[in-house]
C-alpha cells in the first residue's frame, strides 16, 4: 500500500437528530426543519475551536456514512431521481455508498451551547441519521459556495415529490401531547413525508395499500398514500 495515498480520519463529534433510521431521511439538507445537536468528542471539546463561528449563518458538516461502510461500494448506483432502477456513476450521484463513505451537508447555524462542561453546537436542516460521526465542520461562505448559474438537469426527469400531508382525526390528541415534548413535531412530520420517502419505483403509485412506518425521535409514525396524498394514521410512543 502506498502510504502517501492512504489516510485515516478521526471523528471530532457526533450529531443527535430526530432520525432513528435511514428510511424517510430527507434526500438533501434543509428539505425539513430537523434540528441536530452536535456533541464534541474528547480532545475536541474546546470552545476555542468554535471561536467566531457565530459570524456564519450556515455551516458545512463533513461526515461518515457509518451505517454503510461495511456494505462497500460499486461504480454505478441506482438513482432515485431516475425512477429508482436506472443507474448513474457513483461520483455523479449523492449516493451514500461511496469509495470513502464521506458525505457533506450544509445546515443552518443555530449557535453554541455549553452544559456541564460539554460544548455543543445546534444546527437545523439536518439530513443525517442519529449518531452520525462528523469529521469536520466548515463555514458556508456565500460568495464562494453559492453558484447561481449552476444547473441540475435531473429536475427535468424526476423532481423531488411534494405531496399534501394530513393527520387523521383519531390521532389529534396524541399529536398535541407529542408537540409538548417535541416542539414542531407536526411540521417535521409534514416536511419529511411530503417528499414521499417510499422507494422511487413506488412513487408513481397514488393509492398504496401498504402502511409505512418511520421513527422520528421516540415516536413510531404510521402513514399511507391515498389519492396522491399522505395520511398519517398512527402515532405510537416507543419504549
Amino acid at each position: 500500500m502506498n502510504t502517501h495515498n492512504s489516510f485515516s480520519l478521526e471523528a471530532i463529534a457526533t450529531v443527535a437528530t430526530p432520525f432513528k433510521q435511514k428510511f424517510a431521511i430527507p434526500r438533501q439538507p434543509n428539505l425539513a426543519n430537523a434540528e441536530g445537536v452536535i456533541t464534541f468528542e474528547e480532545g475536541f471539546n474546546d470552545i476555542n475551536l468554535l471561536k467566531g463561528i457565530e459570524n456564519y449563518s450556515h455551516l458545512w458538516l463533513l461526515f461518515i456514512f457509518h451505517q454503510n461502510i461495511e456494505r462497500g461500494w460499486k461504480n454505478t448506483v441506482k438513482a432515485p431521481r431516475l425512477g429508482g432502477n436506472a443507474t448513474m456513476g457513483v461520483l455523479a450521484s449523492r449516493s451514500t455508498h461511496r469509495p470513502n463513505g464521506i458525505g457533506m451537508s450544509v445546515v443552518k447555524n443555530k449557535g453554541v451551547v455549553s452544559s456541564n462542561g460539554q460544548t455543543q453546537l445546534v444546527v437545523e436542516g439536518v439530513d443525517l441519521v442519529d449518531g452520525t460521526p462528523l469529521v469536520d465542520i466548515k463555514p458556508y461562505i456565500a460568495y464562494a459556495d453559492s453558484v447561481p448559474s449552476a444547473s441540475d438537469n435531473l429536475d427535468d426527469i424526476n423532481p423531488i415529490p411534494n405531496r399534501d400531508v394530513s393527520f387523521a382525526d383519531t390521532i389529534q390528541p396524541t399529536l398535541a401531547e407529542i408537540e409538548k415534548k417535541h416542539r414542531g413535531f407536526s411540521a417535521l412530520v409534514t416536511a419529511v413525508l411530503s417528499q414521499d420517502p417510499r422507494p422511487a419505483y413506488k412513487q408513481h403509485i397514488e393509492n398504496d395499500e401498504k402502511t409505512y412506518r418511520v421513527t422520528l425521535y421516540d415516536i413510531d409514525v404510521g402513514f399511507e398514500i391515498r389519492d396522491a396524498a399522505v395520511k398519517v394514521t398512527e402515532l405510537v410512543h416507543l419504549g
